[in-house]
């Protein structure tokens, strides 16, 4: 399975080479989520202003790294709902053996900050799913465009190649502040 991965993901990084690096952009300051508030109250060293960095220089060993951070997480960390886990709703935690969503993201964050990504180019996204659920995944802004890690898909995607409404992310200046997402994209695949 690893092996299968590191193939994909090098015939994706050898095709993203080419490709023209589209951002998600944004429209201004909107709501924190309230786990990701709660979450913040507990721990307000995640939270600070930070200061923004360029877009990640994207190489092999670095989109390497995304990919093995992406299938760890997503192949020892079994999903749970907070409901199950908690017994409440939107608790953000690190996962240990179990978690959902937006925990899966925090371990990816935290997992890519110790290796050298940029607190400002890792950010918590807020997404809609096509069965209209809400669902997070992690952005990770690249000079190559921004690429989504997520517990539900075991590839990385281009942003624009996801199946998902995107709504609101963290800021890339303060990691407890959020902003909305202009979602009018045209998916790469139908660009090509």
């Amino acid at each position: 399975m690893a092996a299968t991965a590191s193939l994909a993901g090098s015939l994706l990084f050898t095709a993203t080479m080419g490709a023209h690096a589209v951002t998600m952009p944004t429209a201004g300051r909107t709501t924190q989520p309230i786990g990701h508030y709660e979450f913040c109250q507990r721990d307000p060293a995640e939270c600070r202003p930070i200061s923004e960095a360029a877009p990640h220089t994207l190489d092999r060993k670095g989109w390497a790294q995304m990919i093995e951070v992406n299938n760890h997480f997503n192949t020892t960390v079994q999903p749970r709902t907070d409901m199950q886990i908690w017994g409440r709703e939107e608790l953000w935690s690190y996962p240990s053996e179990v978690g959902d969503c937006e925990d899966f993201v925090l371990a990816k964050r935290n997992a890519l900050m110790q290796r050298g990504f940029h607190p400002s180019n890792l950010l918590i996204t807020v997404v809609r799913q096509p069965n209209g659920e809400g669902h997070a995944v992690l952005t990770v802004r690249t000079d190559r465009g921004d690429f989504i890690l997520d517990n539900l898909v075991g590839e990385i995607a281009d942003w624009r190649d996801t199946p998902y409404t995107y709504l609101k992310r963290q800021s890339t200046r303060h990691a407890g502040r959020w902003e909305t997402i202009r979602d009018s994209r045209t998916r790469l695949s139908q660009a090509q």
